[in-house]
């Protein structure tokens, strides 16, 4: 049997179940969730939320979807937040120190505060991928946030107004450009779907109904 637990959701009070998660703690109180759910599995960010423990000046940052209700959590969620993406074309840049410099110069305004780390919802160590960024390591800023789920909310404690999760896409997409060998068995994946050779599976795959659907699902394998 649940224990419940006092809550505090946008201000208000609330009793709910111990073994909700935030996400499902808000449904429980009567919000109707309309956006800022995404997949509802701790993997696409759009649930990012802040917290405090009633008594504590300490905040938190967490995913809705995957964090536990604890006794005398007030919570505030971020459905949205206004990260700084620059725009360019791939294809005219190159794995350089400059062009960091030119697209998000903030970076080296970087103070070492760590208050990015202590927000990350993944744990990720992001100032530690920031200072990979400004020496244009890209290749270790590449896999230092590799798990980012881009949710903001290290940006939103951030004073120098850094957009961590944009610098980490940007060192990404030039380290899968420029640095890492090509994936040979990708480009022949990309040219047998471009020449058709899947197309009759697929065709015998969407007339499927969705019981048998559901059932290829649930036993695929999955690649390690």
């Amino acid at each position: 049997m649940d224990n419940m637990i006092t809550v505090y959701l946008y201000g208000k009070k609330y009793t709910v179940p111990d073994s909700l998660t935030i996400m499902e703690a808000f449904e429980y109180s009567g919000y109707q969730l309309v956006r800022g759910c995404g997949c509802r599995n701790g993997f696409c960010g759009a649930c990012a939320t802040i917290y405090r423990i009633k008594g504590s000046s300490t905040l938190y940052g967490c995913l809705a979807c995957s964090t536990k209700v604890q006794p005398d959590m007030c919570v505030a969620s971020l459905p949205f937040f206004p990260l700084e993406k620059k725009i360019y074309e791939i294809e005219d840049i190159r794995p350089t120190q400059q062009i960091m410099m030119q697209l998000y110069p903030e970076i080296y305004a970087c103070i070492g505060c760590n208050a990015c780390t202590k927000a990350c919802t993944q744990q990720l160590n992001v100032m530690q991928y920031i200072a990979y960024a400004q020496r244009a390591e890209y290749e270790k800023c590449a896999d230092e946030s590799f798990d980012c789920v881009m949710c903001g909310v290290c940006s939103d404690r951030c004073p120098a107004g850094i957009s961590h999760a944009q610098v980490a896409m940007l060192a990404r997409r030039l380290t899968g450009k420029y640095l890492r060998p090509k994936a040979q068995h990708l480009a022949q994946r990309v040219q047998d779907i471009a020449d058709g050779k899947y197309d009759e599976s697929m065709k015998e795959i969407m007339a499927l109904p969705k019981e048998k659907l559901a059932e290829m699902y649930d036993t695929r394998v999955i690649e390690k």
